[in-house]
């Protein structure tokens, strides 16, 4: 059986994150373009074309993007024609993600710029090797699990720094030009527990919940120009670390992966209607559509790609 300790580790399975640290990572492409994940985390991404997407020659800087769904997502829009800036803490990390896009993406324009965007002055420092996006994404996130009671007040401005501050601080250097262009994409990674707040991690889901907030806000202020802000709702995501976990609680249990799995779905998400944990290359699909010259009508938007874990019609 599935004992509750393992299943609430399990809650650290939602948008990508798998351990409670920072992580750099936590593609959408046409139709067919982005293949299936292994249990690795690793992807391919298939040169055959079913749609333009409208990103050939667009710049786009994904944040936290190292590993996980921000890596699938930067794989994406370089497999589109975009020239792609992967952002990750360390040089080693960066240069990994940088090398596994161009194995994978043929002919993939896409560089790496390393630096701590949790903080101003590493922004700061970011922005000066990546001046210009046509298209942000920013999906750089943090979490743990901790009681309410036990959450100092360090905590909760450092979550908000990492998950809230660091998107708000690259929008707010790259919309100027985009207004200028008059055409832009904005995309804040967030999750259903911006909805569902876990009680468990409750510092987690204000951020999570203030990043709909903020997209929102900054649409009403983009009303009629052709920059778009959306915010994607991710659910619980196979990502970086996650295989292992499960392989790793499977034996301590004496079960199955898909008897691990199942227990989840069942005992911790049970509203899900997928019944399985997404792939960062599902995330990135849907993420690199709406940062697409079609997805231009989606503006101000909480984008659903939760599996169905908000039980809610609208």
């Amino acid at each position: 059986m599935i004992d509750g300790s393992t299943l609430k580790e399990f809650t650290f399975l939602d948008a990508g994150l798998t351990a409670p640290t920072v992580l750099s990572g936590s593609a959408a492409a046409s139709p067919g373009s982005v293949g299936e994940g292994d249990s690795r985390g690793h992807f391919t991404i298939e040169q055959e074309k079913n749609m333009d997407l409208g990103l050939r020659g667009k710049s786009a800087v994904v944040s936290g993007s190292t590993a996980g769904i921000g890596l699938a997502i930067a794989a994406a829009l370089a497999s589109e024609g975009a020239s792609v800036v992967v952002n990750g803490r360390t040089e080693a990390r960066v240069a990994a993600a940088v090398e596994q896009i161009r194995q994978k993406v043929k002919e993939a324009q896409v560089r790496g710029v390393a630096g701590d965007l949790g903080t101003s002055d590493g922004v700061e420092a970011f922005l000066k090797q990546a001046p210009e996006a046509d298209v942000l994404v920013n999906n750089l996130g943090i979490f743990e699990v901790k009681p309410f009671a036990e959450i100092p007040d360090a905590d909760w401005l450092r979550f908000f720094e990492v998950n809230v501050l660091s998107g708000v601080r690259l929008t707010r250097h790259y919309l100027p030009a985009m207004q200028r262009k008059n055409w832009g994409r904005v995309i804040f990674i967030s999750s259903e527990s911006a909805v569902h707040i876990p009680a468990e991690m409750i510092h987690y889901g204000m951020t999570k919940t203030a990043q709909v907030a903020v997209a929102r806000g900054l649409a009403e202020s983009l009303v009629g120009t052709g920059i778009t802000v959306n915010s994607v709702l991710v659910g619980p995501t196979a990502s970086e670390g996650e295989g292992s976990f499960v392989q790793n609680v499977a034996k301590q249990q004496g079960v199955t992966p898909a008897e691990v799995e199942r227990g989840f779905f069942e005992k911790m998400r049970p509203t899900s209607l997928l019944k399985r944990f997404e792939k960062p290359e599902e995330v990135a699909a849907v993420v690199t559509f709406v940062a697409s010259a079609q997805g231009g009508i989606m503006n101000g938007t909480a984008v659903r790609a939760d599996g169905g874990v908000v039980k809610a019609v609208l």
